[in-house]
C-alpha cells in the first residue's frame, strides 16, 4: 500500500479512496502502518485497483498459501498433539516435565 500511494497521482489516490468508501487519509493511515484496514475494506481496495493485494494489506489474515479465504473465529481448533504441545497421558502429569525441572520433588524418592 505505501508503494503504491507513493508511485500513484492524487486524483488515482482519490478515486481508490472513493470506490472503496474510505478517505486518502485513511489509506495513508493504512500504508503507514498506523491502522489496519478490515477485511471488507482490504476487498474493496483490491477490487478497485488490481496492483493491490489481499496479503500485502493483511498478511495476518491472507497469506499465500490460504488463497483468498480470510482467518474466522469460528475455524476449527487444531487438534491436540500438534507443535509446541504434549499429548496427555492417564498416568502421571509430570511426564512431559524433566526431572530436574520439577522443583522440590525428590524424583530418586521411592513411592
Amino acid at each position: 500500500m505505501k508503494n503504491y500511494l507513493k508511485q500513484a497521482a492524487p486524483c488515482d489516490r482519490k478515486t481508490l479512496a472513493d470506490t472503496a468508501g474510505t478517505s486518502v487519509a485513511y489509506l495513508y493511515l493504512i500504508g503507514g502502518g498506523h491502522r489496519r484496514a478490515g477485511p471488507e475494506l482490504c476487498k474493496r481496495l483490491v477490487a478497485a485497483e488490481p496492483k493491490l493485494s489481499l496479503c500485502e494489506l493483511r498478511p495476518d489474515i491472507w497469506t499465500p498459501h490460504q488463497g483468498e479465504s480470510p482467518r474466522r473465529a469460528t475455524d476449527p481448533v487444531p487438534p491436540p498433539g500438534h507443535a509446541g504441545r504434549q499429548p496427555s497421558t492417564t498416568n502421571c502429569i509430570l511426564d512431559t516435565v524433566p526431572d530436574r525441572a520439577a522443583v522440590g520433588i525428590d524424583a530418586r524418592a521411592i513411592p
